[in-house]
């Protein structure tokens, strides 16, 4: 089999789809008004930023005027988590989140834990699931806020959101969530979700980066993290970058017409031809995450006896491009906190492999990584000091 090029490391980043650059590119030129300035060229920008905040809401199911954009993931999260703490009365100080969070959530608690706030990281079960039990239980009446993702990035479990919310919902609790790596992929509808906040991030759904956006529900008050002109509701201010945005609005298009289409249902039976091929061609490796409530799109497994960056410049040098966890820390010695968490020991941990698709993945890019993959472990191994 010939040498090709096969990018799956899709929870990192995703390519930009020719649909959203095509619209992009005009707002760096020809249409590249302040659309907050009220001559046409302002008003053609502020006419591509409200089009854009309508698709968007669209794709979840909110109201436009529930759309704040940001500068990314990390932002919104920042902004639903801290702008809820500053807000709130000052009684309620305790919040919620669970142990395998993104660090954009992970590190905000940890921090706001450092000024004040009493914080619990709820565990999680083998799959990276956290319980509806364990969060009830944990809910006391002085807790102001509860945060746990959608889908995590490392391993691409799906959480029980309708149930998780719903607790907090009946219980007086706000519920944020990041669906960073689930907005765009799987159907979402915050008119049926008990949800009050929810991140999400362009270059994940084909969008371009430095782009993202906060879903915040009618009458949930925030504390800004930028002050300014007061663009985007006040909420966070600066000109707005309307390239961005208006392809975070084309990517939002695109995710629709994927769900009418059915992609999820073929690129899920991609992602299960690849696991299944790595389990059975590599000894000692299984899948980590749930198997089947996983995000349609998302291969994640470990190898044992073997390092994740070995693996990861072989595949390299092979034209495959994977990870061996989240890109946000890849350049970590430390052992994914995700799959600590899970229970796994630091050894097996380290041989943790994630492969993401898109819809530009094929069958034969499964194909090539199952006949590429296999013989690298075999050569690791026989280098590598672990043998047990």
């Amino acid at each position: 089999m010939e040498t090709r090029k096969v990018y799956l490391d899709n929870s990192a980043t995703a390519s930009v789809a020719e649909e959203v650059l095509s619209a992009m590119l005009p707002y760096f030129r020809e249409s590249m008004g302040n659309p907050n300035s009220l001559h046409s060229w302002g008003r053609d920008a502020r006419r591509a930023v409200d089009e854009a905040r309508e698709s968007v809401s669209a794709l979840i199911g909110a109201s436009p005027n529930e759309i704040v954009f940001t500068g990314g993931g990390s932002v919104s999260d920042n902004l639903a988590i801290k702008g809820a703490v500053w807000s709130a009365k000052e009684e309620k100080k305790h919040i919620i989140t669970s142990a395998v969070e993104h660090h954009a959530v992970l590190d905000t608690f940890k921090w706001l834990g450092k000024r004040g706030c009493d914080v619990t990281f709820l565990p999680v079960d083998e799959y990276g699931m956290t319980s509806p039990e364990s969060l009830a239980s944990a809910i006391r009446s002085d807790t102001l806020l509860a945060s746990v993702m959608y889908a995590n990035n490392e391993v691409g479990t799906i959480n029980p959101i309708a149930k998780l919310g719903g607790i907090c919902r009946e219980k007086g609790v706000l519920f944020h969530t990041d669906a960073v790596q689930a907005a765009g992929h799987i159907p979402i509808d915050v008119k049926e979700l008990p949800v009050d906040m929810m991140t999400m991030s362009a270059h994940k759904m084909y969008g371009p980066k430095g782009i993202g956006a906060l879903y915040i529900r009618k009458g949930i008050k925030l504390t800004p993290l930028v002050h300014g002109g007061g663009q985007e509701f006040g909420l966070y201010s600066g000109t707005e970058n309307v390239p961005s945005i208006v392809g975070m609005g084309a990517a939002a298009r695109i995710a629709l017409k994927l769900h009418e289409a059915g992609e999820a249902r073929r690129v899920a039976e991609l992602r299960d031809m690849l696991l299944d091929g790595i389990t059975a061609r590599i000894p000692d490796s299984f899948v980590t995450g749930h198997r089947t409530e996983r995000l349609p799109y998302h291969a994640s497994v470990c190898v044992k006896r073997v390092e994740g960056e070995g693996m990861l410049l072989r595949m390299d040098f092979a034209g495959i491009g994977v990870s061996s966890g989240s890109a946000c820390t890849s350049g970590s010695l430390e052992p994914s906190h995700v799959l600590l968490a899970m229970g796994l020991d630091h050894a097996t941990a380290h041989g943790s492999v994630r492969l993401t698709l898109s819809i530009d993945t094929v069958r034969d890019d499964i194909e090539y990584v199952l006949e590429k993959f296999p013989p690298i472990v075999e050569t690791l191994r026989k280098m590598s000091p672990y043998k047990g």
